[in-house]
């Protein structure tokens, strides 16, 4: 009789401890969502992190700005990112939502390489991407059909693309793909090709950056916008961050990740801006 009671109760501790243990490392969860532009960073910045705290528990997941918004404000997840200020999304109620500002990012067109282009003035970009320029003989490339890869609506990198490029036209009804990595892989392989994608990305001797305006796109001309082409990180909480929710962002915003991680993946740390960008796309220096 007490050796089965001595078995019951190991049993029912060994219960309470597995419980309690799930409970902890549930509790430990920070899930975040949205930009895929920004998913390379808050992957490599979640590993970092759950090395240094083993407790922790960060999940990175893409599907876009606008969907890291929605699902943040809904309170689906911890964290939502964006390339894209919450003010700016239809449907988004910016002032329950908390802006935590974290890098920048650079974004660049690519076209394949045998078009025969490195460099196209910021209307030629425009008239290109509203279907106005159709061929790359319009622009001293080849005698090649242009055909156009855009983001996904409800990409972050798109919605920058637009107010910066098209500034309010119509862009052309084209083939849309969801992710950096889609895009650069179509145009690598598709003859006349043209898109764009952010700087991390951007890496690949397979596919050809194109300059604008004759002003190369470096992070260096990012800080001072002569390349005009960049967006912020954003990381929104829903209202104040707990308490772990907070050692995390501030982990991001601390030295390991804006001094080593951020410049050595490419990106740029809001530290080292000399000009600011608000919700309206107007900038001004800082200072």
């Amino acid at each position: 009789m007490h050796k089965h009671l001595g078995v019951k109760i190991v049993g029912i501790l060994f219960l309470a401890v597995f419980f309690l243990t799930g409970c902890k490392n549930n509790n430990s969860k920070i899930t975040v969502v949205g930009s895929s532009a920004m998913q390379l960073l808050a992957e490599q910045a979640g590993n970092d992190y759950r090395l240094a705290h083993p407790s922790s528990n960060i999940v990175v997941q893409g599907g876009g700005s606008g969907t890291g918004l929605s699902q943040v404000q809904a309170g689906a997840v911890e964290i939502g990112t964006s390339d894209v200020f919450a003010e700016t999304q239809k449907g988004i109620n910016a002032k329950k939502l908390k802006n935590h500002l974290i890098a920048v990012v650079g974004i660049v067109p690519i076209v394949n390489k045998n078009v025969g282009i490195k460099n196209l003035s910021t209307e030629q970009l425009k008239k290109i991407f509203t279907g106005k320029i159709t061929n790359w003989k319009q622009v001293g490339g080849k005698d090649e059909p242009i055909t156009v890869i855009n983001r996904s609506k409800g990409s972050g990198t798109r919605t920058s693309f637009e107010d910066i490029v098209l500034k309010g036209q119509k862009p052309i009804r084209s083939q849309e793909q969801d992710s950096n990595g889609a895009v650069k892989k179509i145009v690598n392989s598709t003859p006349g090709t043209i898109s764009y994608i952010s700087f991390p990305y951007a890496n690949d001797k397979h596919i050809q950056k194109l300059d604008i305006d004759h002003v190369k796109p470096t992070n260096k001309n990012i800080t001072t916008n002569k390349w005009k082409l960049w967006s912020y990180e954003h990381m929104y909480t829903k209202g104040k961050p707990t308490k772990k929710v907070a050692a995390f962002i501030n982990y991001m915003l601390g030295k390991k990740v804006q001094k080593d991680l951020i410049p050595e993946i490419g990106y740029l740390s809001i530290n080292d801006m000399k000009v600011m960008r608000d919700s309206n796309n107007k900038v001004t220096k800082i200072g």
